[in-house]
């Protein structure tokens, strides 16, 4: 007898597809019709129609399997850097003028190492507990590099080759029906994922563990398995899209995949999966990538215009197309992001289209959604075994139990390995500082990160925060000539707008950090690009550079000479960013160490719950803390055009990934509740002499940056585990104890 699935407030929706779809549906058609009028050349014809559509086919391909993770309750950020990998992978290997591999055996190890990804993603976020934005964040930072790495920043293409293998090249063109068959295998894909996850028991599985993991346990689902599948069937996704971009394409550029896990996230959200787990439906981020890549097309395209050309007394009408500058197109999808996120609680759960058509009926308003999905939330202050530790410890010991102890030790056989090796270089005062000058700019942004993460939350767009700041700064001062005092404010404006958005949509309107800091990631870094038209711009009064040059420039600028000695050889190799970052370093030092709101920053990042019934307002904390993180990153951002006379848009680039992995090694927890600006310094100083190091002409031999970034991402993670296993779960003390009990155990046998 067929049971039919209800629930106490009647029957339960349905996993295939809903009102949700219906109501993107119509969206899409107006938003096409609006494509059409605005830009009828582009829109109206039938090409534009079937080219929206294999766009569409590999964001909606990857869609299906992120729909699955974020189901889950995870996130999978390296979706992007994946679906480029397997590309570029893919590129090396079949290309002639490479490993010249046969297509079939090129397809299988891509595959391999999409399945590999996903299995690496999982073990991280499962067994060894990472959380899933840092695991799948550091993921996206090492593909990336790899992508550049292996490109050497070029195109591979093989259209030659590609003829002798027609089978799997056809994939990428257009079929006797006239239309292209990547749009079929699109298809397939959608229907087996659609079904998947509403009719079987893996989708049952996906649903109770991302709805109630604990309850999910209990019930006897393997939820580990559950979650290291999706990263598996996500990653299998993104490298299938990957192929289908290398036949298509017939070669690959080191740009492939660059934003679009921004561009996949937002689909499977609008699509109504929840960010909190527990809901989503393949059709409906299906939808919601045919929207994203419409809406990035209208965007792209733009609109024709006539434009009036004055030649001599002539005056001559041209027909042009308006479009949008660089950079317009990751703000506005950044701002989808955010405001996609944002419509799941707000509309979905409230149930807030059902209660208007309820009402316009005349009829009962439908039951909101449950808020939460937590049956039992477990709250714990992480490492207290490292805390009673340094506690109990006395002497050196008592230095060896900090959890910066790390980092400090770390620093000093960093800065030994390099005067080993290069001695002639690294013994040389003047290459010591410049050295201290790239330290600078990262330990800057390291102190507002270390106030953020011991809250208990992150912040992932510090980087991009710095070259919002130096961009609108080398913008007053090129384009509309200000004088430097007018440049720094309008910069520290910015990027404290910056701050300020972050703070709001986390702290405010209840997002999570990582999704609220990623959509800034992306709007900051469009921005920078935007005001300098995606160009390098330099040439400013010396007055502005003065404030990244040394003390002795300044004195000098001012006619002021200091006699030979001691003095004049410090101020020769000292800069102000220096002494600036010092002064900063000890006043978040201080305040976070001693004083009372340093007290409640570590309070709300060890057990917010318990931090707020001890009195404590922790949305001001959290607040506070997110826009000192942001200050932090702009005051980078500024002293990085004076410092190097310039501004670029790839300012502060990877600066997050360091950040993060500074303030981890220096001591902080990434779970929130620990961390010291002591550490945190020593944590930057760590990343700074490895890119040092690694970058260090060796007998001829220099590292290059690419893999330097790759290594960066590595160090991360171990820095991660290091906190998990090491630090909050004595992983060596546990062992140790275990093995005195069977030595005691064996003696008293033995007795």
């Amino acid at each position: 007898m067929a049971l039919t699935a209800t629930t106490s407030l009647g029957r339960a929706p349905s996993q295939i597809v809903g009102g949700w779809e219906v109501g993107l549906v119509a969206l899409l058609l107006l938003l096409y019709l609006g494509g059409a009028l605005v830009n009828p050349a582009f829109f109206g014809s039938t090409g534009a129609f079937h080219s929206l559509l294999r766009d569409t086919s590999r964001v909606a391909i990857i869609a299906v399997g992120v729909t699955f993770v974020i189901v889950n309750k995870d996130l999978d950020l390296s979706v992007g850097s994946t679906y480029g990998l397997v590309a570029v992978v893919f590129a090396r290997l079949f290309a002639p003028n490479f490993l010249d591999l046969g297509v079939v055996t090129s397809a299988i190890l891509c595959l391999l190492l999409g399945t590999l990804i996903g299995l690496i993603n999982g073990v991280l976020v499962t067994i060894l507990k990472v959380p899933a934005f840092i695991a799948t964040l550091t993921v996206l930072f090492i593909g990336r590099g790899f992508v550049l790495a292996l490109t050497h920043g070029q195109a591979i293409y093989y259209p030659a080759k590609a003829t002798s293998y027609p089978g799997f090249f056809h994939l990428g063109e257009t079929n006797l029906l006239g239309f292209n068959n990547q749009i079929v295998i699109f298809l397939v894909v959608a229907v087996i994922g659609a079904y998947v996850l509403a009719k079987t028991r893996w989708g049952y599985e996906t649903f109770a563990t991302g709805g109630n993991e604990q309850a999910a346990s209990y019930a006897g689902i393997p939820t580990n398995w559950v979650r290291i599948r999706a990263f598996l069937i996500s990653s299998l996704c993104a490298a299938l899209a990957g192929l289908m971009s290398a036949a298509q394409d017939k070669g690959v550029t080191p740009l492939y995949g660059v934003s679009g896990e921004l561009t996949v996230i937002a689909a499977v959200i609008i699509g109504g999966a929840s960010i909190l787990g527990g809901r989503g439906r393949v059709a409906g981020s299906c939808l919601g990538a045919l929207l994203v890549v419409l809406l990035d097309k209208v965007l792209r395209e733009g609109w024709p215009i006539t434009r009036i050309i004055k030649i001599g007394d002539e005056e001559i009408t041209v027909n042009a197309v308006f479009s949008l500058p660089v950079g317009a197109v990751p703000v506005f999808l950044g701002l989808l992001l955010v405001v996609a996120v944002l419509i799941e609680p707000y509309l979905i759960r409230r149930q807030l289209a059902g209660r208007l058509w309820a009402w316009l009926r005349d009829r009962p308003p439908p039951p909101a959604y449950e808020i939460g999905g937590i049956a039992i939330e477990g709250v714990q202050t992480k490492g207290a075994m490292a805390t009673d530790m340094a506690l109990s410890a006395t002497g050196f010991g008592k230095f060896l139990a900090r959890r910066d102890a790390l980092a400090i030790i770390l620093t000093a056989l960093l800065w030994l390995t390099g005067l080993a090796l290069r001695p002639d270089y690294w013994w040389n005062l003047s290459n010591s500082f410049a050295i201290l000058l790239n330290y600078t700019e990262l330990a800057l942004i390291t102190i507002g990160l270390t106030y953020v993460i011991a809250a208990g939350d992150i912040d992932l767009s510090v980087g991009a925060v710095l070259a919002l700041a130096g961009s609108t700064a080398a913008y007053f001062l090129k384009v509309l000539g200000a004088d430097p005092v007018t440049a720094v404010a309008m910069g520290l404006l910015a990027g404290m707008c910056a701050g300020l958005v972050n703070a709001i949509v986390t702290v405010g309107f209840k997002l999570p950090a990582f999704i609220a800091t990623l959509g800034m990631f992306y709007i900051a870094r469009g921005l920078a690009a935007w005001f300098v038209a995606g160009q390098q711009l330099t040439g400013w009064p010396e007055g502005y550079n003065l404030l990244g040059r040394k003390v002795n420039d300044i004195l000098l600028h001012y006619r002021i000479s200091l006699p030979d000695g001691l003095l004049r050889s410090i101020a020769e190799v000292v800069s102000v960013q220096t002494i600036w970052m010092l002064l900063v370093a000890l006043i978040a030092g201080v305040v976070l160490a001693y004083m009372p709101f340093g007290q409640k920053v570590y309070a709300t990042g060890g057990n917010i719950r318990a931090a707020a019934y001890a009195g404590i307002n922790t949305n001001r904390v959290r607040f506070f803390a997110l826009m000192l993180a942001a200050l932090c990153a702009t005051m980078a951002g500024i002293i990085n055009v004076a410092y190097f006379r310039s501004f670029n848009p790839v300012a502060g680039q990877f600066r997050e990934l360091d950040a993060i992995a500074s303030v981890i090694i220096g001591g902080g927890s990434i779970f929130g509740g620990y961390g010291t600006v002591i550490g945190a310094l020593a944590g930057a100083a760590v990343i700074t002499l490895i890119r040092a190091l690694l970058q260090l002409n060796v007998q001829g031999f220099t590292m290059p940056q690419h893999w330097i970034n790759v290594f960066i991402g590595g160090i991360l993670i171990v820095a991660v585990l290091i906190d998990i296993w090491v630090r909050q779960a004595n992983i060596f003390g546990r062992l140790r104890a275990r093995l005195a009990r069977r030595t005691r155990t064996a003696e008293t046998t033995h007795a």
